[in-house]
């Protein structure tokens, strides 16, 4: 959808994205805590992507991404309820207790994971698009990984495929210079990733990941082609993480010069200081936009705390299709 950059979208990007950072700043302590196991990766500093991109894209538009998916899930409509139960491995989570941190995934708000193989989600994002060409809906998809995942084979055949069968999907890069620790730089002879689209012939653009304006006009602009039957567009877009690739990562491959240099282009911050200076709210509106995320996400944990596990019989099922499948022994 078309959105002018006023009030209302910067009021909205400020409250999303505060809701991401809360959330993740009470993922990490959680996880700390012992409350949450297993891999946890956190997505503070790359909110602006999720933010600039929701208001770019349709409700009903498909969105597909890697491990790094709190955010994203919570953008697209996942509540906090949902995605904090899921963290717990509880059964009111978004995928009932059985995915966990890298596996959001609803149906309902067509978001599709949530992938914990590197780049696996690029092939599945190019087969969704597909199903939606072939039943002619009028849907966009957008199609999320690392700068890591550049370096994958599946990401070569599905550029191919997507450009020989025009497809309506937006690949999206979420380069945030890492991967888990290794440089681009030390991985790649070509630094701007989304070069690698000219191969295919597939129209492509680097994009600044830490404004919101800029990550909006470039995902609205690919939408628009993708609808129009124009086919596939490769974004790279450029952010950075805060925290380490996961919970156990230290991050030391990095300097606190370097982290400090990101951390002042900090995209929440740059929202609300155009916010204040256009006198878009006062600081007691402000106030309630940060008391009721605080709310939310505490509200969150509760809900998480008092959820039920699975029941054991839920390790049986949502594998197969068939509900009699032959093979299943109790």
């Amino acid at each position: 959808m078309q959105t002018p950059f006023g009030k209302e979208t910067y009021l909205y990007w400020y409250e999303i994205m505060l809701l991401l950072r809360r959330f993740e700043e009470k993922a990490g302590q959680l996880y700390g805590m012992q409350k949450i196991r297993g891999f946890c990766h956190l997505y503070i500093g790359q909110e602006a992507v999720a933010a600039g991109m929701m208001t770019a894209i349709r409700d009903d538009d498909n969105v597909i991404t890697a491990y790094r998916d709190h955010g994203l899930a919570i953008a697209k409509g996942i509540s906090a309820n949902e995605c904090m139960a899921e963290l717990y491995g509880k059964a009111t989570g978004c995928t009932k207790g059985k995915g966990g941190s890298m596996h959001f995934f609803s149906k309902e708000k067509r978001f599709f994971g949530g992938h914990g193989i590197v780049g696996g989600q690029i092939g599945l994002g190019a087969g969704i698009a597909f199903a939606d060409q072939y039943f002619n809906n009028d849907r966009a998809t957008i199609c999320m990984f690392g700068d890591g995942a550049a370096r994958q084979g599946l990401l070569h055949e599905a550029f191919n495929m997507a450009m020989l069968w025009n497809l309506p999907v937006v690949f999206i890069c979420e380069n945030n210079h890492y991967a888990m620790g290794t440089s681009v730089a030390r991985t790649s002879k070509v630094l701007d990733i989304y070069r690698l689209a000219y191969a295919y012939d597939m129209p492509a653009d680097g994009v600044d990941g830490m404004n919101c304006e800029e990550v909006h006009k470039a995902i609205e602009r690919a939408v628009r082609r993708a609808r129009e039957k124009g086919g596939p567009t490769f974004l790279e877009i450029k952010t950075y993480r805060y925290r380490g690739h996961s919970m156990s990562d230290p991050a030391k491959y990095r300097t606190k010069e370097e982290l400090e240099e990101y951390k002042e282009k900090d995209p929440i911050n740059q929202v609300l200081k155009k916010i204040m200076d256009n006198k878009w709210a006062t600081e007691a509106q402000i106030e309630a936009i940060n008391e009721k995320v605080r709310i939310e996400v505490e509200e969150s944990v509760r809900f998480a705390e008092e959820s039920p596990f699975p029941d054991d019989a839920e390790v049986y099922k949502d594998i197969y299709v068939e509900d009699d499948y032959p093979y299943i022994v109790d």
